[in-house]
């Protein structure tokens, strides 16, 4: 009986070890294949990082790659603008010495024009009524010395040079009364000058005794009579501004033609 209880058991236990160890078997397997598994996702993880980080560094090189257009855009523009400021002043530049130029061909030609312009106007003070003489000819005399200073520019000696010029005209139609001493007879006299323009130049004694006036065509001192003291001595309150202006008598020579001459 016993021998046949235990024959009977043997398979059973023989089943159960033939399970156990295919479930141990299994296992072993499973945790393998699990491994395996979460290796398989660690790998895909680290792929996705490289991928991320490749599209980064992508975006960053694309972003980089735009910024440099950018600036590459910028530099051409900015190289046209300033080819065309090169070219501006290069035009400028040439402008300044053509007119450099022209200047000094103005200035080689305008240098022996205004000596013969302060030549004319010596000439004309000399023939001219013998008013201020003094003072006229050291304006010319100025001018003359002006002319061998380097220091002053050309265009500045012929503004005064053209200021002279206009100071004698401007006496042609000025009233003007001064002082100062005439030669007549052999003799000085202190007197009063007057002076109408270019029209007539008169003179007075302080005394009132000698009066007279310039007879241009004669180009010499003539005197008058009493009857013009009062015309002379109205003529120098109104050169003074003490009265207002009025007609005066005056002796103008008449011309040689008409007066065959005489004066009028």
């Amino acid at each position: 009986m016993k021998r046949r209880a235990m024959s009977r058991r043997w398979p059973v236990l023989l089943v159960a070890a033939v399970s156990l160890y295919s479930l141990a078997a299994g296992a072993e397997a499973l945790e393998k294949l699990i491994q395996q598994v979460m290796q398989q996702h660690a790998a895909l993880a680290r792929t996705q990082k490289k991928i991320n980080k490749l599209s980064d560094s992508t975006s960053e090189l694309a972003a980089e790659y735009r910024a440099v257009l950018e600036q590459l855009e910028a530099a051409r523009t900015y190289n046209a603008q300033v080819r065309k400021l090169i070219e501006g002043q290069r035009q400028e530049m040439q402008n300044i010495q053509s007119q450099i130029d022209r200047a000094a061909s103005v200035g080689r030609e305008l240098v022996p024009l205004m000596h013969k312009m302060i030549d004319s106007l010596a000439a004309f003070v000399e023939l001219d009524v013998p008013f201020l003489m003094k003072e006229r000819r050291e304006r010319i005399k100025r001018l003359r010395e002006m002319m061998d200073r380097s220091d002053v520019a050309d265009s500045e000696k012929f503004r005064r040079l053209l200021e002279a010029y206009q100071i004698e005209a401007n006496y042609g139609h000025t009233i003007e009364d001064y002082s100062g001493e005439l030669e007549l007879e052999g003799k000085k006299l202190n007197v009063a000058f007057l002076r109408i323009g270019r029209l007539a130049l008169m003179y007075i004694t302080p005394d009132e005794q000698h009066l007279g006036f310039w007879n241009q065509q004669e180009r010499k001192w003539q005197p008058l009579g009493p009857e013009y003291r009062d015309a002379i001595k109205k003529g120098l309150r109104m050169a003074r501004k003490q009265t207002t202006y009025d007609l005066l008598r005056v002796l103008v020579p008449a011309p040689r033609d008409a007066a065959k001459g005489g004066e009028s």
